[in-house]
């Protein structure tokens, strides 16, 4: 009995280290080629936003107005590669609608996920940081959904 906490921590150690393993990809045996190969390819999101009905044009007006410059900022770092917009010709069903989707490449991955601080460029390209604020919330407050996709291409070549 007095080996089982031990054993409790040691399955627990095991299964935690499968689950990155499993959550990053990392294998052992794929070598300092793979890695880098990784690195340099772009990663993609593609943001889908639904604004409440009679809202989408206001919706588009404000994230032009206060996160598109962001973005638009982010490429010139060469964090972000290109941003992408469409809206649907014909109407949906409701449950499936969306008003805008925003594609987003990023260079690659890594820089994707970095958890990167705007806050002192959005205090620099916008001083009136109570007006910023005020129009933000009602972006998000007129947004009736909103999710963020990751996604990969296929080659349809490749057998």
């Amino acid at each position: 009995m007095s080996d089982s906490p031990k054993l409790r921590v040691v399955l627990w150690f095991a299964l935690l280290l499968a689950a990155i393993v499993l959550a990053f990809g990392v294998v052992g045996h794929a070598g300092p080629q793979a890695d880098s190969s990784a690195a340099d390819k772009t990663f993609t999101v593609e943001c889908y936003y639904r604004a409440k009905w009679g809202y989408a044009n206001e919706f588009l007006t404000l994230f032009k107005k206060n996160h598109y410059p962001l973005l638009e900022k982010e490429m010139e770092m060469g964090r972000i590669l290109k941003v992408t917009a469409a809206t649907p010709i014909y109407h949906m069903p409701e449950d499936g609608r969306w008003d805008y989707r925003v594609t987003i490449v990023y260079k690659n991955a890594s820089i994707a996920h970095d958890n990167f601080d705007s806050a002192p460029i959005l205090k620099q390209m916008f001083p009136d940081q109570e007006s910023y604020k005020k129009e933000e919330q009602r972006r998000f407050e007129i947004l009736e959904a909103h999710w963020d996709l990751p996604v990969k291409d296929i080659d349809l070549n490749v057998k």
